[in-house]
């Protein structure tokens, strides 16, 4: 027997098992076009979630301010899934990885002082802002009074 025989041989129960999941798959929806039932109301095509009434757009704005907390969030947490990969491979890369996280650690350390200097961390009100507008408006009051 030649080896691409032998290799055919083990490939078919594979190929079965694909076509029955293919096959099937085709089956289910075929069924269902034809089985399923047919709604012309106008509440078919409304909204509907968790039985609540539908009340407005859901084109809504959100501040930018929560999509960089999510940004923040993925990228620091996959910087987290690289330290404990080479938590746990230590031993295998001795002084050069140890050497190379060390790098990586300071890089974060640098990007995440960049981010708070370049107020990208700054979220809620700025007291300072708050103090100062307060000030004001006290020394405006005692002038108009």
């Amino acid at each position: 027997m030649s080896d691409s025989f032998v290799h055919d041989i083990h490939l078919w129960p594979l190929l079965l098992y694909s076509a029955l999941v293919l096959l099937t798959a085709v089956g289910m929806l075929l069924l269902s076009h034809f089985l399923g039932q047919r709604h012309e109301e106008p509440a078919t095509d409304e909204t509907y979630e968790s039985g609540i009434p539908v009340t407005g757009s859901a084109r809504l704005l959100f501040p930018i301010h929560f999509y960089i907390v999510a940004m923040f969030f993925v990228v620091f947490d996959l910087e987290a899934v690289f330290i404990v990969a080479w938590a746990i491979s230590l031993r295998q890369v001795g002084w050069a990885g140890y050497a190379g996280v060390l790098i990586f650690i300071f890089i974060l350390v640098a990007v995440l002082i960049y981010e708070w200097r370049q107020g990208a961390l700054d979220f809620g009100p700025n007291s300072k802002k708050i103090l100062k507008a307060y000030y004001r408006r006290i020394q405006q009051k005692r002038k108009s009074s």
